[in-house]
C-alpha cells in the first residue's frame, strides 16, 4: 500500500495508520517508493550488486596470494568479506530510519552530519568517476590484442588496433545504459558480465586441471608469505575487491521487498559468491604459475583462441560495469549540486512525533528525485568528461590508488559505521521515532493475536529485540569506522612509500 493511500485514508484510527505505515516501511511488501513500485527481485538485486562487486580485480587475486601466502590469503579474504558484508548490512539498516525508496548517503548525511554531506558525496563521485574512466581505459588498451588474437593480419587496418577507436565505439554502447534511471534495468547486462566472469573462472580452472603450465611454475608459499611489505602492497588489492556499497542504497529503494530476511540475504549471498569466485580464482592461478604469477593472470597463457575470448570477456565485463558507476557517480553530483549548509537548529529535530521521516526526494524526478532535465544534464556531463580522460589519459594507476585509499574506504566501512551509530543513538529522535513505530506494530500485532485466540487461533507474539544486541552493534559499527579509518591510513602510507621508492 503507498503511504498517498495511508494519508488519505482519514477515517481509518491514527493506531492503525501507523503499525501500516511501519509494516509498509520494515516488512515492505510492495511499497510505493516516491511514485515508482519497487519491482526488483531478489534476484535481480543479487546480479546487480554482484556485478558491481566482482570486476577485471579478479584476476590480479593469484599475485595476491604470491605476497601473502595461500592459508594467509584465505583467512584476509575472508576476513574482507566479512567487514564489507557488515557495512552492506549498516546501510540496510540505516535505511530504516528514512521513507521507503529515499535511501542515500545524501539522506542520510543531512540527519547525521549534514555540514560534511557535501564532502561524502563529492569522495563518492570521485571514486566512482575514477573507476568508469580506468574502466574505458581498459577497453581501449586490450581491444587491439582481441582483434589481433582473432587475425594477425589487422595491423594493416590501422583503426582496428587504435586504442582512440574503441574507446570511441565501445562508449556508442555504454551510453544508452547510462541513462537508464533504475540499476534493476541493468540486470540483464549484468548477467552477460556475469558470463564473462564465469568464463574467467572456467579458464583458469581448466589451465590448472590441465596442467600445462608447470614448466613456468615458480615456488609455492602455502603458509610463509614474502615479507610484510610485499604481503601489506597486496592488501588493498583484496580489501577493495568488495567494494559495492555505492550501489547498496539504489538496491534497498528499488527491492520490492525489504524485509530484514530478504535485504540481509541478498548482502550474504552477493558477498559469498564473490569471495567464492576470488578463492577459487586465486588458488588456481597461484597454484598454476605460483611466484611467477603477474597481475593480469590471462596475459600469462599461451596465446589461443582460448585466451582471446578471455580478454573479449574482461572488455564485456567492464563495459557492462561503467553504467553501474554512473549510476552512484550521478547520484552524488546531484546532492553535491544539491547541499546547502546547515545550522545547527535545521540538523535537529525538537521531537521525535514533530519531523517526518527523512528525506523524501524532491524536484519532480522518478523514483531518484532528478528532474528530467537535471538528470540528462548530470549524466552527459560524466559521459562526456570520462570520455575525454581515457582518450587523454593512458593509465590511471597512481591516481587510482589514492582515490581507492580515501573513497573505497569511506564507502565501505567509515560511512556506514558513522552513520549509523550516530542514528541509532538512544537519544536520537530518529532512533525514538522507530522504536515508537515498532511498539505501535507489536501493540497491534498483540492485539490481532488475542483476536485470533478469542476465535481458536493460535497467536504468534513477536518478540522484542534485546536491547544488548542493539547495544552490541552500535558498538561494533563504531569499531568498523575505526578499521576504515586505519585501512585508509595504511593504503595512503603505501601509496607514498612505493610512489617515492619508484
Amino acid at each position: 500500500m503507498s503511504y498517498a493511500a495511508i494519508d488519505n485514508q482519514e477515517a481509518r484510527p491514527r493506531s492503525a495508520n501507523s503499525s501500516t505505515r511501519s509494516r509498509s516501511r520494515h516488512h515492505g511488501g510492495r511499497g510505493k517508493e516516491n511514485g515508482v513500485v519497487g519491482q526488483a527481485s531478489w534476484a535481480s538485486s543479487v546480479i546487480n550488486l554482484l556485478n558491481t562487486i566482482v570486476g577485471a580485480g579478479v584476476l590480479a587475486m593469484p599475485l595476491a596470494f604470491s605476497q601473502m601466502g595461500i592459508v594467509l590469503g584465505i583467512v584476509v579474504l575472508l576476513w574482507a568479506a566479512l567487514t564489507a558484508g557488515f557495512g552492506l548490512y549498516l546501510q540496510s539498516r540505516c535505511a530504516k530510519y528514512l521513507e521507503r525508496g529515499a535511501a542515500s548517503f545524501f539522506a542520510l548525511s543531512q540527519i547525521t552530519y549534514p555540514n560534511a554531506a557535501v564532502i561524502f558525496d563529492a569522495a563518492i563521485a570521485i571514486k566512482c568517476f575514477g573507476v568508469g574512466v580506468s574502466y574505458l581505459i581498459i577497453i581501449g588498451d586490450l581491444m587491439p590484442g582481441v582483434v589481433r588474437g582473432f587475425n594477425k593480419n589487422v595491423g594493416d587496418i590501422g583503426f582496428l588496433v587504435d586504442r582512440h577507436f574503441w574507446v570511441t565505439a565501445f562508449m556508442l554502447i555504454v551510453i544508452p545504459l547510462s541513462f537508464l534511471r533504475r540499476l534493476d534495468s541493468l540486470k540483464y547486462t549484468s548477467i552477460i558480465a556475469l558470463i564473462s566472469i564465469g568464463y574467467l573462472v572456467i579458464l583458469v580452472v581448466y589451465h590448472f586441471a590441465k596442467g600445462d603450465t608447470m614448466q613456468d611454475r615458480g615456488e609455492i608459499r602455502v603458509i610463509n608469505w614474502a615479507g610484510p611489505i610485499q604481503a601489506l602492497s597486496s592488501f588493498p588489492v583484496i580489501v577493495f575487491a568488495y567494494t559495492c556499497h555505492q550501489n547498496m542504497f539504489s538496491i534497498l529503494n528499488e527491492i520490492a521487498n525489504v524485509s530484514h530476511f530478504r535485504t540481509t540475504s541478498v548482502v550474504v549471498s552477493s558477498i559469498g559468491t564473490a569471495c567464492s569466485i576470488y578463492i577459487l580464482v586465486a588458488i588456481t592461478g597461484y597454484l598454476s604459475f605460483g611466484n611467477s604469477v603477474v597481475g593480469n593472470i590471462v596475459s600469462m597463457y599461451i596465446p589461443s583462441v582460448a585466451s582471446t575470448i578471455g580478454k573479449a570477456a574482461i572488455v564485456i565485463l567492464v563495459m557492462f560495469s561503467y553504467p553501474l558507476q554512473v549510476h552512484p557517480c550521478r547520484a552524488s553530483v546531484d546532492a553535491v549540486l544539491k547541499w546547502r549548509p546547515k545550522g545547527n537548529s535545521d540538523s535537529q529535530s525538537s521531537s521525535p512525533s514533530r519531523t517526518p521521516l527523512q528525506n523524501k526526494p524532491q524536484g519532480g524526478g522518478k523514483g531518484d528525485g532528478i528532474s528530467e532535465i537535471r538528470f540528462a544534464a548530470i549524466t552527459t556531463a560524466i559521459i562526456v568528461l570520462s570520455y575525454i580522460a581515457a582518450m587523454s589519459i593512458s593509465s590511471l594507476e597512481k591516481v587510482l590508488a589514492y582515490v581507492g585509499s580515501t573513497g573505497s574506504t569511506a564507502i565501505s566501512f567509515i560511512l556506514p559505521g558513522l552513520f549509523y551509530y550516530k542514528i541509532s543513538a538512544p537519544d536520537s529522535p530518529h532512533h525514538q521515532r522507530l522504536m515508537k513505530e515498532d511498539d505501535d506494530e507489536r501493540d497491534d500485532d498483540a492485539d490481532q493475536n488475542e483476536d485470533d485466540g478469542l476465535l481458536g487461533g493460535e497467536g504468534t507474539p513477536r518478540t522484542r529485540t534485546m536491547p544488548w544486541r542493539k547495544t552490541i552493534l552500535r558498538r561494533l559499527s563504531l569499531a568498523l569506522a575505526i578499521y576504515g579509518f586505519c585501512v585508509m591510513f595504511v593504503c595512503l602510507g603505501l601509496n607514498i612509500f612505493f610512489n617515492a621508492t619508484h
